[in-house]
């Protein structure tokens, strides 16, 4: 109960934040060779202590759930716990690359610590199987414009729409919005002028309605998740209640029974 409510203050949050962000920085000082070279022996030595820190971290949020295999429940959890231990794993290893992957990807525990980031990231994973299936009508379309783009103004333009895979990579282009109508759009209407229906016909089914479908589909899914995460923090709590209760019903009971034998005495 003590390690629940030394994990669950605002304080051990903001440290194990200090820490990831301290680690941060000690990880863009490791790309630049020259003052990595200079410093290496106190870089070396924060990234130890540092490592130390986030291992008494996870000890104590794992020492403090209720069942001790409750921890492993959570992905994120198994996901941090995997980030440390390789840690010491690779320390003092020939893996020298791999310790450094290791060190940035313990930035990546800042979603895990931030439950507005969580929220974000649950979201765009249950984006993926929808996005499945508008990935899909998204390759048809393009299937479908580039081999009549390249019917068309195969001729006309061959730079971009010479080929199959390069007006592919022109739709690429065009479906960014980048640069696409005075690279390509206003060049070809000057030797194709009806080549206009073409390109708004693209803009309005392959950007406007298929990256609209995307958005819906992650803002449906953030509501998902938020409701998700909402409804874990409630069981959390409920579980809390509970064991708050046994804790209360244990007390009263060795109370009962210690009034019972001075009664006997």
């Amino acid at each position: 109960m003590i390690l629940r409510n030394i994990v669950d203050r605002p304080i051990f949050t903001r440290v194990v934040m200090f820490l990831i962000i301290v680690n941060a920085i000690l990880v863009g000082f490791e790309s630049y060779p020259a003052v990595f070279e200079a410093y290496f022996s106190w870089i070396q030595g924060l990234d130890r202590i540092l490592l130390w820190a986030f291992t008494i971290e996870i000890l104590l949020r794992l020492l403090s759930s209720r069942p001790l295999y409750s921890f492993f429940k959570n992905g994120w959890n198994i996901f941090d716990f995997i980030i440390i231990v390789s840690g010491h794993l690779f320390v003092g290893t020939a893996f020298i690359t791999v310790l450094r992957i290791l060190r940035v990807l313990r930035i990546l525990r800042t979603i895990s610590i931030l439950p507005s980031l969580r929220r974000i990231v649950t979201a765009l994973l249950m984006t993926l199987p929808s996005l499945g299936n508008i990935a899909l009508l998204l390759s048809i379309l393009f299937y479908i414009f580039a081999v009549t783009g390249t019917m068309l103004y195969g001729t006309v333009m061959p730079e971009y729409f010479g080929s199959l895979h390069t007006t592919l990579l022109t739709l690429f282009q065009i479906i960014t919005l980048e640069a696409w109508a005075s690279g390509v759009m206003r060049p070809l209407l000057e030797l194709a002028p009806w080549s206009w229906i073409y390109f708004v016909l693209f803009i309005l089914f392959g950007t406007f309605i298929v990256l609209n479908l995307i958005i819906g589909v992650i803002v449906t899914n953030l509501d998902k998740a938020n409701g998700s995460i909402d409804e874990e923090q409630t069981l959390s709590a409920d579980e809390q209640l509970a064991s708050l209760r046994s804790e209360i019903a244990e007390l009263k009971q060795m109370m009962k029974q210690m009034a019972d034998q001075k009664s006997n005495h």
